[in-house]
């Protein structure tokens, strides 16, 4: 199971990354976001101490989670909200089965959520004979074509106008030619109807306040709102590590979100939600439910150094500078999480066994760390990733007897120098052609090692 894994990102990511109309949309988009992430961060008086000081949070929330939860739990609850605890996601799910069978609702309307997507729930509700539908447009397009977002911000980033418009002229009848604004409209008017006939809106959150028991969900399309609002019933599906200790933390972290995800200095819709609608308010759900998911955060809490990953916020900075990303696209490394973060992240939520394949899918460049919001150094994770996997005995006997023999022979100079360069690019071809890929040509390596060069360059200086 983990090697045929592997071996379907080997070649995904083969076909991917010379598939010219891909690489040009990817492009595209990539491009207008880096300059918008550009003009966004100039508005910082001080960037750098700012992503310190977010790190420094987190750090201090990974450290005492439990009590962040447990003030977060008593918080809302005593506004009338009530909490759930789930381990993994096959709890979550009866939990949520559990809330819509009790109501009995047959239709449910959700907002953006990467816990959902996690979870599966969509399909999970759909064998259930559930109506669940994406209300974000980005998702709603991807639920049509029934994939999996192929990013954290932007889930349709791979398709061009011209797909969206084909795809909404195929379903709803729309010019072939239509424009951005008309397929919104579009949508738009095929959305609305179902916020108010929903018995059930599901979200997820960007952050939990510790202190108030508030949801912060941050948005650019206000359709968060609706969902939260118009249904009697809200759940929330939060990961466990969303957790931050105060209310004036966000004064920090959507800027920071909203900056490194968009570009913007601010999303256009930042909601706090604390509890179901009281007494004295006029709107808002009658039940409201917050879904702790932890489905393999705690395994990854107890990585001294790896639990850092738990610090992200989901902006995407890393995935748009990745230039493995670039190339390969977010749909081929097969996760809920893609990109730097989810090479670091998915081997412990989802199995080392399986996924320790993607801490080698990378140049290990440093721009994933660089860009981080929270200073999660990822280049040096994923490498103690790779140091887990062979402490763990997951390498392949072929490449631990390939590793020692390496090792003999680098070890030793006489042998390196022995075997010139037309031994070692004779070795090279026969052996690492396959792996370097038919599309690259073999790098041609010196006639003589640099050991013998630099002797006889001393030498001639004689």
């Amino acid at each position: 199971m983990a090697e045929s894994t592997a071996n379907a990102f080997i070649e995904e990511s083969a076909r991917k990354a010379f598939d010219t109309k891909h690489r040009d949309i990817i492009n595209y988009n990539i491009d207008k976001y880096s300059m918008a992430f550009e003009k966004g961060k100039s508005k910082f008086a001080n960037l750098e101490n700012s992503k310190i000081k977010a790190n420094l949070i987190k750090w201090k929330v990974m450290e005492n989670l439990d009590h962040y939860l447990l003030q977060f739990e008593a918080n809302f609850t005593a506004r009338g909200g009530k909490v759930i605890w789930a381990n993994d996601a096959t709890e979550a799910l009866e939990e949520i089965y559990t809330i819509i069978q009790r109501k009995k609702a047959k239709s449910v309307v959700k907002s953006k959520s990467m816990a959902t997507e996690e979870i599966e729930l969509n399909h999970f509700l759909a064998s259930k004979n559930i109506d669940a539908i994406e209300t974000d447009l980005g998702e709603y397009i991807i639920q049509l074509l029934d994939q999996k977002p192929y990013h954290f911000v932007t889930p349709a980033m791979h398709l061009s106008l011209e797909d969206i418009a084909k795809l909404f002229h195929e379903k709803f009848d729309t010019p072939l030619d239509a424009s951005a604004e008309q397929l919104t409209m579009k949508a738009r008017e095929l959305l609305r109807d179902r916020y108010l006939s929903a018995e059930v809106g599901i979200t997820g959150a960007n952050f939990l306040i510790a202190e108030t028991g508030s949801l912060a969900i941050t948005e650019n399309e206000g359709n968060a709102r609706l969902t939260s609002t118009f249904p009697k019933t809200h759940i929330a599906v939060v990961g466990i590590e969303k957790i931050i200790p105060n209310l004036q933390d966000l004064d920090l972290f959507w800027p920071l979100l909203s900056t490194h995800g968009t570009g913007q200095n601010l999303t256009v819709y930042n909601t706090l939600l604390t509890g179901p609608k009281q007494a004295y308010e006029s709107d808002g759900p009658e039940e409201m439910y917050v879904i702790l998911l932890d489905n393999g955060r705690s395994k990854l809490l107890a990585q001294k150094e790896q639990r850092q990953g738990l610090y992200c916020i989901r902006c995407g900075a890393c995935l748009n500078v990745c230039p493995i990303y670039q190339n390969i696209g977010g749909h081929t490394y097969e996760t809920t999480y893609q990109g730097p973060i989810g090479s670091l992240i998915s081997p412990h939520l989802n199995g080392m066994k399986e996924f320790k394949h993607l801490s080698y899918a990378s140049t290990l460049c440093g721009k994933c760390t660089e860009v981080c919001p929270v200073g999660i150094d990822i280049q040096r994770m994923l490498l103690v990733n790779r140091k887990d996997s062979v402490d763990q005995g997951l390498a392949s006997k072929t490449e631990q007897k390939a590793w020692q023999w390496f090792t003999y022979g680098i070890m030793r100079r006489k042998l390196v120098d022995f075997f010139g360069g037309k031994f070692k690019s004779f070795f090279i071809r026969k052996l690492f052609q396959k792996t370097w890929g038919g599309q690259r040509e073999l790098p041609k390596l010196a006639d003589k090692s640099f050991s013998k060069q630099w002797k006889e360059h001393q030498k001639n200086k004689e």
